[in-house]
């Protein structure tokens, strides 16, 4: 019979049939016969180890890390073995483990470890971290890996890379942080063995004194030290500029890159070259941060207020957030590094946590381009239309003086031709008679039709005051670069944006249309940055609106070149503390004020937050059960949608879905998130209540 360990509560298996027999199975191993094993199950009453009897058969092969199959009330499940022990406390036979479908333990200890903390700091299963951890096997490589023969990157793979030497990399190191406060002691202190701790401020984005190059002398320098070090950046964009320049410091065969979109088969094959210590430096996309590197002496996050750092499966885990606990737990030294600075991090400079690593001003005024507010008084005065135009004449001229240099960026909020429709006559938003969703069209003699569901409103009739004329609400990238074609001819118009991200272009002179977050990098910098539709961005309904909205101002800017090579940068937004940030380049003291406003409303990151989703009923048992284990504020429940959602509801009669929102205080945190798997596990066990889905320190619930 299958048992749960004793350290579980065994109020938690009511209801559950029984998971074996007391028949006499196969001989057992002589030595540790029991093994505790981890099923793979996101059901959270069963995140727990069941203790199983090891055949005489598996006993060299059923080893703790390996994956094996077990019976499970009468169903086959994978699992890992956790640990090996003489005896069980169970009191009845064993069901004898199935079989070992890997012999290659994948799960190792520190991995075991953090996969652990990782689910008790977001209140999820272990089971759906290690989900994500550890990659898909591949057979064919697990033969080669238990062979002896060596995983060698197929061709293809890093076709980056470049030899360097990692004895010289402390002088490279040296010379390219050498302009930092607080850079070349934290360098020092990386290539001595320490490990310490820091907040990088980067002021380039592009060049030989670009982020990728700063982070790359980091992981050289504690290389030297004998260590290995774990990067982890938001896309493939930033992936293969960070991956280049670790090739380019760091012996042949040294880094190992991990991310899902390269496939199963190179990935499974980093992982396990990293496992068996042939590389040393693993580099990659959210994934990575569980990578097995041995002798752990570095962690690196590039840009952590990106929200694809947010893993959109359970437990919902933020990259920032597990090399924090991997740095703590493997005592290695932790970089966070970014053009900006989020409140989070500000809020472990000001804590002591971290130690700032920024720029001087003087070398502040030396690499960065000169920014122009095209709403100030002074910009006010000469052209009094430039509040309501799109493009104003400062940008205008910007763009072509820009031109007669090198290639002008072109930051734009939407992608599409006009992703918004509106009323001629009363200016109200056109939507789909079908579905109520926002029309748009996608190009200049395209038809109006729903981004929900695709239908087409050839006779579209508003239901306000009965108009049939409609009108772009907002101008998309498409639109954009047709409007931007016709205002300066004969120059090359290039997009991206969408599916057609482009990760470089040249220095050719052209204009680069990009949305947010998908601006290309030209080798040599842009010689001017037009910021448009910022207001579009800081008037978002979300309450990091205006965090967000610098950080990716920051970042588009450290694309253009110097000042005193002629970069200039044009926002056109209301004369803002966000729009002062950029003008001043002072992230650090953006964050600062932002997090002095949060912590004086306890909102995040001045206190953690959880979101409780679901049917009605569902979320109030939920609620209900965690009050009698621990007092927090909450708000809620409301509809997760004001009005569609209600709208829907009411026509398909049918509760929608209402959200709770608990604020939890630090110091309440451990306990809180303790008293939230329980009640989810219970609720489970006993179907007592439905389900529901609760995401700590979401981005997008407030």
């Amino acid at each position: 019979m299958v048992s749960p360990s004793p350290s579980h509560q065994p109020s938690l298996l009511q209801g559950f049939p029984s998971r074996g027999s007391d028949v006499a199975g196969p001989p057992l191993a002589a030595n540790n016969p029991v093994a505790r094993v981890l099923i793979e199950s996101s059901l959270p009453h069963l995140d727990r180890p069941f203790d199983y009897s090891v055949p005489a058969e598996l006993d060299g092969t059923a080893l703790a890390g390996v994956r094996v199959k077990v019976r499970f009330s009468g169903q086959e499940l994978n699992g890992y073995v956790l640990e090996r022990m003489e005896s069980s406390d169970a009191g009845h036979a064993l069901t004898p483990i199935l079989k070992v479908v890997s012999a290659v333990p994948v799960l190792t200890p520190a991995l075991l470890e953090l996969a652990s903390s990782v689910a008790a700091r977001y209140a999820g299963t272990l089971s759906d971290v290690l989900r994500t951890a550890i990659p898909p096997r591949v057979a064919r490589l697990e033969k080669q890996h238990l062979s002896g023969v060596s995983l060698l990157e197929e061709p293809g793979e890093g076709s980056k890379k470049r030899s360097g030497s990692v004895q010289g990399s402390a002088k490279r190191a040296q010379a390219a942080w050498a302009s930092y406060a607080n850079g070349a002691p934290y360098l020092q202190h990386l290539a001595g063995g320490g490990s310490p701790r820091a907040v990088l401020t980067a002021t380039q984005g592009f060049g030989a004194a670009g982020w990728p190059e700063l982070v790359a002398s980091a992981v050289a320098a504690v290389r030297s030290s004998g260590r290995g070090a774990v990067v982890v950046v938001p896309d493939y964009r930033d992936l293969d500029r960070m991956e280049a320049a670790l090739r380019a410091v760091l012996p042949p065969g040294d880094v190992a890159r991990l991310t899902a979109d390269d496939g199963q088969t190179p990935r499974y094959r980093s992982y396990l070259r990293l496992l068996s210590g042939a590389a040393k430096v693993a580099v990659g996309t959210r994934s990575a941060a569980y990578a097995p590197v041995q002798n752990l002496g570095l962690v690196v996050c590039w840009d952590d207020g990106d929200d694809l750092h947010i893993d959109q499966r359970a437990p919902y885990a933020h990259t920032r957030e597990i090399l924090l606990l991997r740095s703590e737990q493997e005592s290695a030294a932790c970089l966070m590094a970014a053009h900006s600075r989020s409140t989070e991090l500000q809020r472990l400079v000001e804590g002591g946590w971290a130690v700032p690593v920024e720029a001087p001003r003087q070398v502040v005024r030396a690499r960065t381009p000169r920014v122009l507010n095209t709403a100030d008084s002074f910009e006010q005065e000469r052209d009094p239309l430039a509040k309501i135009a799109r493009l104003p004449g400062a940008a205008w001229r910007a763009a072509k003086e820009g031109l007669e240099r090198g290639p002008v960026l072109v930051q734009v909020a939407r992608a599409g031709y006009a992703p918004s429709l509106v009323c001629e006559d009363c200016r109200e938003t056109a939507r789909c008679n079908n579905c109520q969703g926002p029309l748009a069209i996608a190009g200049q003699s395209a038809l109006p039709q729903c981004r929900w569901c695709s239908t087409p409103a050839p006779e579209w009739r508003c239901r306000h005051c009965g108009g049939g004329r409609l009108r772009r609400g907002a101008a998309g990238v498409l639109r954009t670069a047709e409007e931007l074609g016709r205002a300066f001819p004969g120059k090359a118009v290039v997009t991206s944006s969408g599916d057609q991200v482009k990760a470089t272009v040249s220095d050719a002179r052209a204009l680069v249309v990009a949305t947010v977050g998908a601006e290309p990098v030209a080798g040599g910098g842009y010689a001017a940055a037009l910021l448009l539709d910022g207001n579009s961005l800081l008037r978002r309904e979300n309450l990091r609106a205006g965090e967000d909205t610098v950080r990716r101002w920051f970042n588009a800017a450290a694309l253009v070149r110097p000042a005193n090579e002629g970069g200039l940068v044009v926002i056109t937004a209301d004369d803002t503390t966000a729009t002062g940030a950029l003008l001043r380049w002072d992230p650090a003291g953006y964050a600062s004020r932002e997090l002095a406003l949060r912590q004086e409303l306890q909102l995040p990151p001045a206190v953690r937050i959880a979101s409780v989703t679901g049917k009605r009923a569902d979320v109030v048992h939920f609620t209900e059960s965690l009050a009698e284990t621990i007092q927090l504020r909450t708000a809620g429940p409301a509809p997760v949608s004001l009005t569609l959602s209600a709208q829907r509801a009411v026509e398909q009669e049918r509760d929608p879905d209402v959200r709770t929102l608990i604020f939890i205080p630090y110091a309440q945190a451990v306990e809180a998130t303790r008293a939230m798997r329980a009640v989810k596990a219970a609720s489970a066990a006993k179907r007592t209540s439905g389900p529901v889905q609760l995401r700590l320190d979401g981005v997008d619930v407030l």
